[in-house]
């Protein structure tokens, strides 16, 4: 495995972290710690003064559990920005599409993120894709991020777990590094 260059204006981007994958009509999900673990990055990260942006997904879709001005738009609670901290809003699947995240992240000549958050099947890895592909260096912790079980095209089910773990194969290697969270608090601590 690669060493971990966390610089340190190294950007914590937490994508759609709120109460709105709570409802049960996600279904079942995996890393039930996910939340907690995205949590003590957070923690760490306010704790060394590095730059954060929380991304809170705005849904215009009336039916969906996302949408403003319901219980589900809320931040998780291990999540809630400080008054002080950048919250991005976006209303499609990755953090670039309809946002200034990449003009801001030019200017603050950051080219290092770690992406945590939710779906690792949607707007994680529309993100970290975009990134990738943008130049960025991306480090996704596999245990800060969590997705739900789903029907494949061929309409087999597969669980949360299966398809956390090929949204991960998909992104690993080419767009990010996929690693744990310990390794990145280690290297935080290293630094």
């Amino acid at each position: 495995m690669q060493p971990l260059l966390i610089p340190d204006n190294s950007l914590l981007l937490l994508v759609d972290l709120q109460c709105a994958v709570d409802d049960p009509s996600w279904g079942p999900r995996n890393n039930p710690q996910a939340e907690t673990v995205a949590g003590a990055l957070l923690s760490a990260w306010r704790q060394q003064r590095r730059p954060l942006c929380h991304v809170r997904h705005d849904s215009q879709e009336d039916s969906s559990t996302y949408r403003p001005g319901q219980a589900g738009h809320a931040f998780k609670p291990e999540v809630i920005p400080l008054p002080e901290e950048w919250v991005l809003a976006k209303q499609t699947n990755s953090a670039f599409i309809g946002t200034d995240l990449h003009a801001r992240l030019q200017q603050m000549a950051c080219n290092t993120l770690i992406v945590v958050g939710v779906a690792t099947s949607n707007s994680v890895e529309a993100t970290v894709r975009m990134a990738g592909n943008l130049g960025y260096r991306v480090y996704l912790p596999e245990d800060a991020c969590f997705t739900f079980g789903r029907n494949d095209w061929a309409g087999n089910w597969r669980t949360a777990d299966e398809v956390h773990a090929m949204s991960l194969a998909n992104l690993h290697g080419e767009y990010c590094q996929v690693c744990h969270s310990t390794q990145l608090l280690a290297a935080l601590t290293a630094a």
